[in-house]
């Protein structure tokens, strides 16, 4: 099957063609950098992460960007509140939503431009969009003229007189039409300017993306990403101003992601346990419902969460809960745990076992291994057809439930030579895992172990173990029963298998 990706501005599922055959460019739209992240903000750069990494898979050069807005209202309005300054406000955000990337393995970023760093190429596009006649200044602030764009409105398919751009109230006098949107705006008393042909002031929002893609990436993109919640107004600004600028299409694919949701009352009124659920809203700090990515991270493993937000197609909402992460835990637990029963099998790590990191054919001999192929040209389907991770994921849980029933059929963990074959065919099955989960940025290291209460919690479990198969030695059945339920109580499962007992907690 080929690439198709569903394409926001025609409405339709179109084959994947770049404007450079073999090379990608892919932007997304960043933070707005004035409080910590939060889990939304990890939605679209997990996604466009997995894009990049499948199209690499597929033998594209992607060069990936996600810019930094360091200078907004919001981030003026926080620093006063904060009594901080703007400039230190912007930075320290900004280090904390790096690294909260940094954890969930969204590693692919080639480059985070911020707006600060790039105000000459917003000075010169505001002029040019203004020699053109698509811009007007007024007291001191630039706007974007629409009635002068003949399509205007076609990325969310509105008229230009149904649309009123909600982020620029106070500029509303200095308009000619109210659907006009800043591109420069005048500044007040105290705050950050800048020097403009208009006279100091500051960039509007959309007018950054633009300047900066067109600098990192040229006049055409092939990807632009974001939230759902930006096709209107930010997304249809950038597209208006920037095809306005250079007279070409500005974007081939215009991807946008759903949004992560949160219910806005929970079950936890102690006097009333059967009180309904409140509706689903949109997880944002404006509306004061956001959990920032740090505090999750207390109770649950990064790779937790971003196996929550590619468990459902990137087009549709994804609910916030701590019973669907608790249930994705355990699903993770059931491939650590395959992880361990093939290092006892083989004597290798997971992570450290070879696998193709481009698309190639997979050879497969006997029942098992066409198994095994099957599954992967499923998973490789599911990607196909407009990067379709949540159907790609439960081909992972098929493939880990095939390998886990032919090492019982072989009897794998026993010592035998005559398995030497099979736990060869093991291995190119166990490869396939591996290369599949590359693509979706999952297992690419082992679990954190702290090396110091890891041999001491290490040394008590085997004493206890060893105290267990003596009192199993002498008949003692009832103690020995009793350290497996007091040890099942704390949350360790001990698993009795040919070659000794091994224990997990979970």
């Amino acid at each position: 099957m080929t690439l198709r990706v569903s394409n926001t501005l025609t409405r339709q599922k179109e084959p994947f063609q770049t404007v450079v055959p073999g090379k990608v460019g892919m932007y997304v739209c960043g933070p707005t950098v004035y409080k910590p992240s939060h889990v939304g903000h990890m939605v679209g750069p997990v996604i466009f992460d997995t894009v990049k990494r499948y199209l690499t898979y597929l033998g594209y050069q992607v060069t990936f960007v996600v810019n930094i807005t360091d200078i907004d209202d919001k981030i003026i309005n926080e620093a006063r509140k904060l009594n901080r300054d703007w400039k230190e406000l912007a930075e320290s955000v900004t280090a904390n939503y790096r690294e909260c990337l940094q954890k969930l393995g969204v590693t692919s970023i080639d480059h985070f431009p911020r707006a600060t760093e790039h105000i000459p190429e917003i000075l010169a596009m505001i002029q040019g969009l203004i020699d053109k006649g698509f811009a007007y200044p007024s007291a001191g602030d630039v706007y974007f003229d629409v009635t002068k764009d003949p399509d205007y409105g076609k990325l969310c398919n509105r008229k230009v007189e149904e649309m009123e751009q909600g982020d620029d109230v106070e500029g509303a006098s200095r308009k000619r039409f109210k659907g006009d949107f800043a591109l420069w705006k005048g500044a007040k008393p105290g705050e950050p300017k800048w020097d403009s042909p208009w006279g100091p002031g500051r960039p509007g929002w959309h007018i950054e993306c633009s300047a900066m893609t067109m600098k990192l990436l040229g006049a055409t993109l092939d990807i632009h990403g974001g939230g759902l919640d930006l096709q209107f107004p930010h997304h249809e600004n950038e597209l208006a101003q920037s095809e306005s600028f250079t007279g070409k299409p500005f974007v081939r694919y215009w991807m946008h992601n759903g949004l992560m949701k949160i219910r806005s009352q929970s079950r936890k009124i102690k006097d009333d346990p059967n009180a309904p659920e409140g509706e689903l809203e949109k997880m944002s700090k404006s509306l004061g419902n956001e959990i920032v990515v740090s505090k999750v991270l207390e109770k649950h493993s990064p790779e937790t969460l971003r196996l929550l937000l590619l468990s459902t197609h990137y087009r549709s909402p994804i609910e916030y809960s701590e019973d669907r992460l608790n249930e994705l835990k355990r699903a993770l637990d059931g491939f650590q745990r395959f992880f361990e029963r093939y290092q006892r099998i083989t004597g290798q790590r997971f992570q450290d076992l070879p696998a193709p990191t481009k698309r190639g054919e997979f050879r497969a001999e006997g029942p098992f291994l066409q198994e095994v192929a099957q599954l992967r040209e499923r998973f490789l389907e599911c990607m196909d057809d407009d990067f379709n991770t949540g159907g790609a994921i439960g081909v992972l849980y098929e493939l880990l439930t095939a390998l886990n029933r032919y090492a019982d059929a072989e009897q794998l963990e026993a010592a035998a030579e005559k398995a030497a074959a099979a736990k060869q065919t093991f291995q190119r099955g166990v490869s396939v895992l591996r290369e599949l989960s590359q693509i979706l940025g999952l297992f690419a290291a082992a679990p954190r172990k702290d090396s110091g209460s890891d041999q001491l919690v290490s040394g008590l479990m085997q004493l206890l173990i060893d105290l267990r198969a003596e009192c199993r030695k002498a008949k003692n059945f009832a103690m020995a029963d009793t350290i497996r339920q007091r040890l099942t109580a704390l949350g360790v499962t001990l698993e009795d298998r040919q070659g000794g007992t091994t224990w997990r907690v979970g």
